[in-house]
């Protein structure tokens, strides 16, 4: 995957990446966001229904390996699993479709995201940066932040949004933040947005059941839901109707829309040598394949060249 040849977004990918390094300390050999992860591997089997939608290679066929990347937010790669900053969790998922050819998802578990480009993204880092939220008794107001929040109504939202603890990360339901454009073999195209569920079902811990929780209970919790037997997920699609936004991460969808089931996966084991295979991948949430294009939302150019300097510096940082 080359970098992009825009000036202007390179140079916003970069100051996003320092932006993180500034909030959350320098880390080289990890995620500047969502550093504290896990990795699991599994097989995918497509929906029979999944055909009408796309005509993906991994729709096409009986069942395709993935890899899949449960995370924490921030970028501070020790961040205990019961501090809230770690809402929402990340899950990407690795669809290996032949030897160096692949395609990706990349979700979280909150429905959505606090802006709708990236220059508004960077400008919400730098006033959470600039704002000494611990400090609640200082006179100092509005904060940075508080004045961004003040005018910025979607981030707001995103910001005041639940995001409970979940009990495990296979009973957490992720979504994908940005549409994609979905077509199938005989060339009809409809816009959605990933949802992905637990088989298990969606379960979030209580409050006062949190004090009992350790720092890594969500990492120790999948040692022991993967020796009980896999862990089950549905991958669906939530269905744009004509006239809904697709180039807008920050609007939501009515739930009436149509979810269409492309299929499920099976997650049955750790990703072998996981700490190099860590620092080797590089998600893409641009999807690159046929029959999956991406929308014009302009966060997904962005984000893909986020991702590929920041594993091109993880990668770096290994080999010194």
């Amino acid at each position: 995957m080359p970098l992009p040849t825009d000036e202007k977004l390179l140079a916003l990918s970069s100051d996003l990446i320092a932006q993180f390094d500034t909030l959350f300390g320098l880390h080289p050999s990890f995620r500047p966001a969502h550093a504290k992860g896990v990795m699991l591997t599994g097989t995918f089997t497509p929906s029979p229904d999944a055909v009408a939608l796309t005509n993906a290679p991994h729709v096409m066929r009986a069942s395709t390996p993935v890899t899949v990347r449960f995370s924490s937010s921030t970028g501070l790669p020790l961040i205990p699993d019961t501090d809230p900053n770690g809402n929402p969790r990340g899950m990407a998922i690795r669809f290996h479709l032949a030897e160096h050819s692949h395609t990706d998802i990349v979700a979280h578990s909150a429905d959505g995201f606090p802006t709708r480009t990236g220059g508004e993204f960077l400008e919400f880092l730098k006033a959470l940066a600039t704002s000494d939220l611990a400090a609640p008794s200082d006179p100092a107001h509005p904060k940075p932040v508080e004045i961004f929040l003040g005018s910025h109504p979607a981030a707001l939202a995103f910001v005041q949004m639940p995001k409970p603890f979940p009990e495990s990360f296979g009973r957490e339901a992720y979504f994908g933040v940005t549409a994609m454009q979905f077509i199938n073999a005989d060339g009809a195209a409809r816009h959605g947005r990933y949802r992905i569920v637990p088989e298990a079902g969606v379960a979030h811990l209580e409050d006062a059941g949190l004090p009992a929780k350790g720092p890594n209970y969500l990492f120790d919790e999948l040692t022991e839901r993967l020796a009980a037997g896999p862990i089950g997920f549905r991958v669906a699609v939530q269905l744009a109707k004509d006239g809904d936004v697709t180039d807008d991460a920050t609007i939501h969808w009515p739930e009436d829309r149509t979810v269409l089931e492309l299929g499920t996966i099976s997650l049955t084991a750790f990703v072998a040598d996981e700490a190099k295979e860590q620092q080797q991948i590089i998600f893409d949430p641009i999807p690159r394949v046929e029959g999956i294009a991406p929308s014009d939302d302009p966060l997904l150019e962005l984000r893909a060249a986020i991702y590929l300097m920041s594993g091109r510096r993880r990668r770096a940082a290994v080999r010194e």
